[in-house]
């Protein structure tokens, strides 16, 4: 089935795959499916593959794909999707080379502002991060970005969902870790939106769905692709191969896995509902055997995203992908290299959902004071991508004749029209002070910029606008979600 590639317009760009390679790599995934297949730890699924002429061995929870099988499944997936906040706002057109950030989601730890030690996250830490992130304007999506421990860890995803409906207006990228919880989780968007056919219409939240590799689907990610899809709720797939262990250790051999194992989420999908919203994403590593980690500030894990989103742009399917984050421990020199590298590589390469402002830790630590820092990074990123194109320079020559005549160019008409548009300013985070001064005002650090910048910032919050009576039946939800596990109460909030 031949695709086609959506060109950008007038702006800078990256691309690490040739056409002709990419085409190969897809042709090698499609006959792993077929010849090799993949696991899927769901009856339901594989019957459903089998009424489709797959060859399923129900005793190894194991299918053979068709060629036709994935043709269907490719043929109807959309091109684009549109999120929108929670008063029903659009926010987000997963199309092309647009790009937005959102924060990275569901870490263990948060970086303690004051100590600066990696510590459990409360109800309190995700209080002041959705507030935080309201007010982040480089930022456009909030995620469930970590999961309290003062709560049942069985409602540890519908509780930071609602804490996100409830605190901040910005949609939502989450996702389910048991099949138990996408039910309530549903049901709270509804409530925001009213019902189900408005909540189909105006998406609020993106669902993460991982396969396990090497090329396998749990009970569990694969029902909530299901789920998803028959609600109509927009997932993003989230292939983790890990290069020279869970992968071959070429790049090449690793986007092979990672494509075989997003095309069989694909088929999942598309087969469960033609026309299910889904972005072609991931969070892949090059393995580091040195220390047995997964480096996702690492250049190599930068390109791999930046080269699978390739791919999802030749199926002409909006991508996503965990970059622009740091495997530093604090906020360091090492944080602002590998989130800002990302960040820049990403938006050139037209990655349309950019998951990872805020983390740290090989993406098991957020941090409020990072975030900041990276919606600075966003904010570059978007001023490099607009490229540069003139504004009246031409003729030149008026323009250097009145320089030579006044000296400067600081109130010409010119500048005074141009200047937003053309240089980029950045926050009170970013220090353009020259040392006098820098000195004068306390001789601050980033990391002490950033915390008082975190400060100002919940100062000036909001509440959300959703209505009143929406919160309380969001808030009802919760407890009596909460009350099945034996919690008779809630944190309180800070609010």
């Amino acid at each position: 089935m031949s695709q086609v590639r959506e060109q950008p317009i007038s702006r800078p760009t990256v691309r690490f795959l040739s056409d002709e390679l990419i085409k190969k790599i897809v042709s090698e995934a499609r006959d792993i499916l077929c010849r090799l297949g993949v696991e899927i730890h769901n009856s339901d699924i594989l019957s459903m593959l089998r009424d489709h002429g797959a060859d399923v061995a129900f005793d190894k929870n194991h299918v053979k794909l068709t060629q036709e099988i994935i043709d269907k499944a490719l043929t109807s997936t959309p091109h684009s999707f549109e999120l929108y906040d929670v008063m029903g706002n659009r926010t987000h057109e997963f199309t092309g080379y647009n790009v937005y950030f959102t924060p990275g989601s569901a870490a263990l730890n948060i970086l303690d502002a004051e100590t600066q030690q990696i510590r459990k996250p409360t109800t309190t830490d995700y209080v002041r991060y959705a507030k935080l992130i309201s007010l982040l304007g480089n930022i456009a999506s909030q995620s469930t970005a970590f999961i309290p421990a003062d709560v049942h860890e069985n409602i540890s995803d519908s509780y930071r969902l609602f804490l996100s409906l409830l605190l901040c207006e910005k949609p939502v990228v989450t996702g389910a870790f048991t099949i138990e919880a996408f039910e309530i989780m549903k049901h709270m968007q509804v409530v925001v939106r009213g019902n189900e056919e408005e909540l189909v219409q105006k998406p609020l939240a993106v669902f993460s769905c991982c396969p396990t590799s090497p090329l396998k689907w749990s009970d569990v990610t694969s029902q909530n692709v299901v789920d998803c899809a028959r609600s109509m709720i927009p997932v993003e797939f989230i292939s983790m191969p890990l290069s020279g262990f869970m992968a071959p250790v070429t790049l090449v051999g690793t986007l092979v896995q990672h494509t075989a194992e997003t095309l069989s989420g694909i088929v999942i999908s598309q087969l469960t509902h033609p026309g299910a919203p889904i972005l072609y994403g991931g969070s892949p590593a090059a393995f580091d055997v040195r220390y047995e980690t997964t480096p996702m500030g690492d250049i190599v894990t930068q390109m791999i995203d930046c080269a699978y989103n390739e791919i999802g742009k030749y199926f002409g399917i909006p991508t996503q992908a965990y970059i622009s984050l740091s495997d530093a421990k604090q906020l360091d020199a090492q944080a602002g290299l590998e989130s800002s590298m990302g960040a820049t590589l990403a938006a050139l390469a037209g990655i349309n959902n950019i998951s990872g402002p805020g983390m740290l830790d090989f993406e098991s630590c957020q941090s409020l004071e990072k975030l900041v820092l990276d919606n600075e990074i966003c904010g570059m990123v978007f001023r490099l991508v607009q490229g540069i194109e003139p504004k009246e320079d031409f003729p030149a020559l008026p323009r250097f004749e009145e320089l030579l005549q006044e000296k400067h160019l600081l109130v010409s008409q010119h500048t005074r029209k141009y200047l937003k548009d053309e240089l980029h300013f950045p926050g009170p985070v970013i220090d353009r002070t020259q040392t006098a001064r820098w000195r004068a005002e306390g001789g601050l650090t980033v990391l002490q910029r950033a915390q008082r910048e975190v400060e100002k910032l919940l100062t000036m919050y909001t509440p959300s606008r959703l209505p009143g009576t929406t919160k309380e039946e969001l808030t009802r939800l919760m407890r009596a979600e909460a009350r099945k596990y034996g919690m008779e109460k809630l944190p309180a909030l800070v609010l």
